[in-house]
């Protein structure tokens, strides 16, 4: 294929000349949309249907459900509702049979709305298995486990900028870079943040001059270096449901926080046994994932798991601090408690700061916490709710910045 120009000079006629040159033709199709992109795209955009599933595969483990099978979960609803509404809760319930939970409960017993409710979760497993969120046999799939974490992470970015918490740092003691700590003469690419405007001020009056640049003060600030943290999330059986959920949504708050100031984040998931673990890591997408996976069984060792994070920090001299968060004391070992403090003793001989997030303990719980973090010479927090649970992360590190 060949085009012909007309060369133009810089008077408005036209010379004649004809320029012919090949153009290439090109073939082929467009690039397939990933099927993650297409997830995201209906995230952002809110794709109802889309965040429903989402959801619904979210909570589904946070509860423990690895599968979803039609008949045994109409059993389970027509055989007794109020077992079944614990296992399940009201947004799967809602998600699978189309009703609201409420509505279940006051009409299972009538037979033509136990046909319509069979037929309804019979059809939306079969639509969750048409979006490859679920196998054949119902499991929930690698794209259903992307699409919980694309809807987990969207959720809480967007609870973190209703509150306003994804600008500057929250807590009013700390500080950018470090520190304040000695001033200096302003010089040229000093932050107008770091003003010292009572010493300029003074300096100005010393000297009985106007307040020009050559009597402006800048604090120094003492940076503190990258930080290393590890965020230890309990998964024992009590933790399920909500707690769980919350507490994946805080892990997620202070991935997304901490790597965005270039400090590493790492994690612990622990029940009666270590579940998961990462090294502390910049890579963000890898905590999302190994976070949105995790459920919730069996008891609480706190001890092994504060030992275990030891593995985890670099040999180095940079500051490390392990954040832990639990709703009970350590139910495993002969002497769980005197188990824990040792283990305390010994994250500390190693420079590691631990800080503890208690989620509506008791008195005993409470009193094993306390002596945790002195010990640990970190931060005790106690919370009987978990509407701000991400905060209190992020302020515990900001606190160590």
């Amino acid at each position: 294929m060949s085009m012909k120009k007309k060369a133009v000079t810089g008077n408005t006629d036209p010379v004649d000349a004809t320029i012919t040159e090949e153009i290439e033709e090109l073939s082929g199709k467009l690039a397939k949309q990933s099927e993650e992109d297409k997830l995201m795209s209906s995230v952002l955009e809110n794709d109802k249907k889309t965040v429903d599933q989402g959801n619904l595969i979210k909570d589904a483990i946070n509860k423990g459900l690895g599968s979803f099978t039609p008949d045994l979960m109409f059993e389970q609803l027509v055989n007794n509702y109020s077992v079944a509404k614990k296992i399940f809760g009201p947004t799967i319930i809602r998600q699978l049979t189309s009703y609201d939970s409420s509505y279940c409960e006051k009409n299972i017993r009538i037979p033509e709305f136990q046909k319509e409710l069979k037929s309804n979760i019979a059809s939306n497993i079969d639509s969750l298995k048409e979006n490859k969120l679920l196998g054949k046999g119902g499991e929930i799939t690698d794209t259903g486990i992307k699409l919980a974490s694309m809807v987990l992470y969207t959720q809480e970015l967007d609870k973190l900028v209703a509150k306003g918490i994804t600008g500057d740092k929250i807590h009013k003691k700390t500080f950018m870079y470090g520190d304040k700590q000695d001033v200096k003469d302003y010089k040229k690419g000093d932050r107008y943040r770091d003003l010292a405007i009572k010493k300029s001020i003074k300096l100005a009056l010393r000297r009985g001059t106007s307040l020009d640049k050559s009597n402006l003060k800048t604090f120094e600030r003492q940076s503190k270096g990258q930080i290393y943290l590890v965020y230890a999330l309990d998964a024992s059986g009590s933790m399920k449901g909500d707690k769980l959920d919350t507490s994946k949504k805080a892990g997620v708050a202070l991935a997304f926080k901490a790597i965005e100031e270039k400090d590493k984040v790492g994690l612990l998931v622990f029940g009666a046994d270590i579940k998961e673990e990462v090294k502390p890591t910049l890579d963000f997408n890898l905590l999302l994932d190994k976070i949105t996976r995790i459920t919730a069984s069996k008891e609480t060792d706190i001890a092994k798991t504060i030992k275990q994070s030891i593995q985890l920090f670099p040999n180095k001299d940079v500051t490390k601090h392990l954040i832990l968060i639990t709703d009970a004391v350590p139910t495993v070992g002969k002497e769980p408690e005197k188990e824990t403090l040792e283990a305390v003793s010994q994250v500390r001989s190693h420079d590691i700061t631990v800080s503890l997030i208690g989620i509506g303990l008791d008195n005993e719980g409470k009193k094993l916490a306390e002596k945790i973090t002195e010990l640990g010479e970190g931060k005790l927090y106690l919370t009987k709710t978990l509407k701000d649970v991400d905060q209190i992360v992020l302020e515990d590190y900001y606190s160590v910045r």
